[in-house]
Order: structure tokens, then C-alpha cells, then sequence
């Protein structure tokens, strides 16, 4: 259980933020990617990300941040991926360094765009990462709460449990609780999926729906998710109430840290997608997620019918409210 080594984390976001703080209280110091010299520059002069979970505040000395991909990998052991998904193509393809040797963990809850791979199949399919070089961390664990220092929980999955153990240990501390997990394929899709049905819930939030019918939006939520992991890889240990689905499917659904809810709320009260992405400013991954899972799911046909209202919604672009009141009737 040597790993991690050198620890780098890739990409400048507030999960990337937050999870750079975790490390930071179980290592001396990281390497950081950040694509923006000028996004750099500003976090060293004032000693936090100038963009997001400013409140946070690191040792920069602590620190060793660079805009170039290429060294940051070849300086480090481990490699935290953080980009949003619709992103993480263009950056791998700045790399001229082999990713051989390294041990990669995604924290990215979406799929691979035009690909419509899971992230850790992308890395092993293109760049011949070793199955057991690879780990996913997911969980009902908000970048925000974390910045607060407020109890969490995240479960590392690898097919490899003593390296799992280790990244466990690289993220846990007094406020984050890190289990483990063989289940690499089930925790990414569900991360992605969960997206999707917050997605669902902030529609439904923007329609003045209410908690009873969310309730019943997101025990039906939960019912897809198992149904489609279950098709891709049958797993009979699963436990689908577990934190890492569940749990996760809920605090995205429910918690107004989401983004992915508050993009669907805008949808429900019928801002355009477009016009609700502008005022966000953020990613939300559910809106990508939805059509790769679309046509993902092409190939597995599970009767998934909240995945296809919001594709509906979002895609098609046929009238919200009676594709939610047709939902009501299937779920």
C-alpha cells in the first residue's frame, strides 16, 4: 500500500479545489494543473482559487502549480483527474508523456463526449492504462461542504482494494470519511446518472411539483440506476442503498449545492437551455450526461423512462410540462 507518491491533481475547478484541500492534509505537498497561467497567477497572489471555493484558503508553498500537462504528469506519481467531462478529450490530447506507471484516479462524473465511455474504459481502451492502475471517487460529497469542513463520505473504486485502501488513506481526514470499493464500472455510471435524475428533480422543483412527488422521482430514480449498471455488469454484492449510489443519487437530487438541480429548476421554469447555461456559469454535467447516456443506453435498451424524459426535454425540446406529466404516469 506504497501509493501515492507524488500526488498531482488535474484541473481548476471546485471539485478540484476541494479535493486538493483533502490531500493537503495527508501529504507535504502536490503538484497542481490549472490550464489558465493567468487563474495561477491570481491563486498565488492571493493564496486561494480566485474562481472557485475562495473562502479556502492553502499554503501555497505547499504547492507546485503549472499550466503545462505534460510536466505535471512526468513529476508525479499519482494523477487526480478533476475537468469537467466534456473537457477531459482536450486535454488528453496534449499529452507527448506516457501515462505507463502511473496510477490515475477520475474524479470526473460524466462520460468521455462522442466517445460514450466511462472515463476509466476511455484511459484503458486509448491510453493502455492498466486495469488496476485505475480508480474512480464518487460519493454524497458536495465540493462546498467539504470547503466547510462538514462530515462526508466518498468511496475510492479500484479492482485493486489494497491500492483503493491507499487513495482512501490520501483522502480521508477528521471531516471525510473514504471507503472502498472492486465496483469501478457500477460507481462511475451511477455518478453520471445522478446527475441526470437531479437534473429530473430541478425540473420538477421549477414545475412547483413538490416533495412528495420528488420523493417518488427519486426512488424510481434509484430503481434506473440499478437496472442499467445491473445490464452493463451483473454484480450480485452490489448494494444499490449504499452511500456511493444512493446516497449520492440524494444529496445531488435534493441539495441546493447542486448544480445539475439548479440547472433543471431553470429548465422547469422555462428558461431555455442555453439562456440557463449562460446565467450559470458552471457545468452542469447532467445536461451532457443525459445524451451520452441516451445513446449508450441504445445498445443495452433498459427501460429507463426518467433518462428519457429529460432527454426529451433537453434534446428534443418537447414541452416540459407534458412530458413530466406523462412521466407521472410511468414511474
Amino acid at each position: 500500500m506504497e501509493l501515492p507518491g507524488k500526488v498531482a491533481i488535474i484541473g481548476g475547478g471546485t471539485w478540484a479545489t476541494a479535493i486538493a484541500k483533502l490531500v493537503l492534509t495527508n501529504v507535504e505537498e502536490i503538484n497542481w494543473y490549472m490550464r489558465r497561467k493567468d487563474r495561477i497567477a491570481d491563486f498565488k497572489r492571493l493564496g486561494r482559487n480566485p474562481v472557485y471555493l475562495s473562502s479556502v484558503k492553502f499554503d501555497i508553498n505547499r504547492i507546485n502549480f503549472t499550466s503545462n500537462l505534460n510536466e505535471v504528469i512526468k513529476k508525479s506519481d499519482t494523477l487526480i483527474f478533476v475537468t469537467p467531462s466534456p473537457f477531459i478529450k482536450t486535454h488528453l490530447k496534449k499529452l507527448r508523456t506516457s501515462l505507463n506507471g502511473k496510477f490515475i484516479v477520475s474524479a470526473i462524473k460524466g462520460i468521455v463526449p462522442d466517445e460514450n465511455m466511462i472515463v476509466t474504459d476511455y484511459l484503458k481502451e486509448v491510453y493502455k492504462v492498466e486495469e488496476e492502475n485505475l480508480a474512480v471517487v464518487a460519493g454524497p460529497c458536495h465540493a462546498e461542504e467539504v470547503a466547510l469542513e462538514r462530515l462526508s463520505y466518498l468511496t475510492v473504486g479500484c479492482s485493486n482494494l489494497e491500492k483503493a485502501d491507499a487513495i482512501a488513506k490520501l483522502l480521508s481526514n477528521r471531516f471525510l470519511i473514504a471507503k472502498t470499493s472492486t465496483d469501478v464500472v457500477g460507481i462511475e455510471y451511477a455518478a453520471v446518472l445522478k446527475n441526470v435524475y437531479a437534473v429530473a428533480a430541478g425540473i420538477c422543483h421549477g414545475l412547483k411539483l413538490g416533495d412528495n412527488f420528488k420523493a417518488v422521482l427519486m426512488s424510481s430514480a434509484i430503481r434506473e440506476v440499478k437496472r442499467f449498471i445491473n445490464a452493463v455488469k451483473p454484480m450480485p454484492e452490489r448494494e444499490i442503498c449504499k452511500s456511493v449510489y444512493l446516497g449520492d443519487l440524494l444529496v445531488t437530487g435534493y441539495s441546493h449545492f447542486s448544480r445539475n438541480h439548479t440547472f433543471g429548476t431553470m429548465i422547469g421554469k422555462g428558461y431555455s437551455v442555453k439562456t440557463a447555461q449562460i446565467e450559470m456559469e458552471m457545468i452542469a454535467e447532467g445536461y451532457y450526461g443525459t445524451k451520452c447516456m441516451h445513446e449508450i443506453n441504445e445498445r443495452y435498451n433498459v427501460n429507463m423512462p426518467i433518462l428519457e424524459a429529460v432527454y426529451n426535454i433537453l434534446y428534443n425540446r418537447l414541452p416540459v410540462y407534458s412530458v413530466i406529466n406523462q412521466l407521472t404516469q410511468e414511474i
